[in-house]
C-alpha cells in the first residue's frame, strides 16, 4: 500500500502525500529499539509480538526504507530528514537480520520464522509452528541480502553460510502432490512419496539440532513425517516447497 501511495504521488498525486508520510511514519514507530519488527502494531498480547519474518514482513519492511533512504523511484519526492531516519531504521534491521541467523555448533544456518522480541532467541508461533530453522523464510531473507549493493563482510558471510545450508538442506527422491479426497475439508490431500525422478524440495521446518524436516499438527506434538499430522494440517499449511530453488540454481550462481 505505501509503495502503490508513492507511485502516485510520483506520478503528481500529491494530495495523497501525506497518506504516504503517514504510512512510512508507522513503520519507523513499530520498529523495536532491537531492530526487529513484531507481525502486528499496535503491540498485541499474543505471538505477534514477536519479530516476525513470516509473511516476508521485516524484508518487506526493509525493502520499502531503503528505496527511501536511497531516493529511488516512487520514493523521490521525500525531504533528507525522513532518509535519514530511514537509513537509520534499515541499518537497525539490517543488523537485527544478521543477528538471528541461527548458529548450529557454532556454523551458521538458516533463520526461524519469528524470535522473542526481547531474547532474540528462536521462538514458536501457532501450536503447529515451534521454534525451527524455515527454508521458506531463509530463501526470502538471502533474496533481500542478495539485492544490497556492495554488501559488507559480515552480510557476504550470511549470504555464504545461509546458501550452503540450503543446498545442505535439500530433500531429494521425494514427490510431493495433491490428490482428490471428497473426504478431506479441502476436497483433497497432499502426500508426499519416495520417486528418485522428483525434482529437490525443501521443509518448511527443520529442526535446529538435527536438521530434520519436523511437522505438526494443531495438537503441538512434532512428528517426523508429513502423513503422521491430520489431513486438515496437511492440505491447510505449505510443509514442502521449492521456494529456494531459483536461489540455489539461478540467483547464486
Amino acid at each position: 500500500q505505501i509503495r502503490f501511495l508513492a507511485t502516485v504521488v510520483a506520478s503528481g498525486g500529491a494530495k495523497f502525500k501525506p497518506a504516504l508520510l503517514a504510512g512510512l511514519e508507522y513503520l519507523l514507530a513499530a520498529q523495536y529499539p532491537n531492530g526487529g519488527w513484531p507481525q502486528y502494531f499496535p503491540l498485541r498480547k499474543d505471538y505477534s509480538r514477536h519479530i516476525t519474518f513470516n509473511d516476508n514482513a521485516i524484508v518487506n519492511v526493509l525493502g520499502i526504507l531503503a528505496d527511501v533512504a536511497g531516493a529511488r523511484a516512487p520514493f523521490t519526492a521525500l525531504d533528507n530528514a525522513l532518509r535519514t531516519r530511514a537509513r537509520q531504521a534499515a541499518d537497525r534491521g539490517h543488523k537485527t537480520v544478521l543477528g538471528t541467523q541461527i548458529r548450529v555448533n557454532g556454523v551458521l544456518t538458516g533463520w526461524c520464522q519469528q524470535y522473542d522480541e526481547n531474547t532474540l532467541q528462536p521462538a514458536g508461533a501457532r501450536t503447529y509452528e515451534h521454534p525451527s530453522i524455515s527454508g521458506l523464510e531463509t530463501a526470502a531473507i538471502l533474496t533481500y541480502l542478495m539485492k544490497i549493493e556492495r554488501p559488507d563482510a559480515e552480510t557476504i558471510a550470511a549470504i555464504e553460510a545461509g546458501m550452503a545450508w540450503l543446498v545442505k538442506s535439500q530433500i531429494r527422491g521425494l514427490r510431493v502432490e495433491q490428490r482428490p479426497d471428497p473426504a478431506g475439508p479441502a476436497g483433497y490431500d497432499v502426500v508426499a512419496t519416495p520417486d528418485p525422478g522428483a525434482p529437490p524440495v525443501w521443509a518448511r521446518f527443520y529442526d535446529i539440532a538435527t536438521n530434520k524436516a519436523m511437522f505438526s499438527g494443531r495438537d503441538g506434538i512434532i512428528r517426523s513425517r508429513l502423513d503422521e499430522i491430520e489431513i486438515e494440517r496437511r492440505a491447510g499449511y505449505n510443509w514442502y516447497g521449492t521456494w529456494p530453488r531459483e536461489l540455489v540454481e539461478t540467483q547464486y550462481p
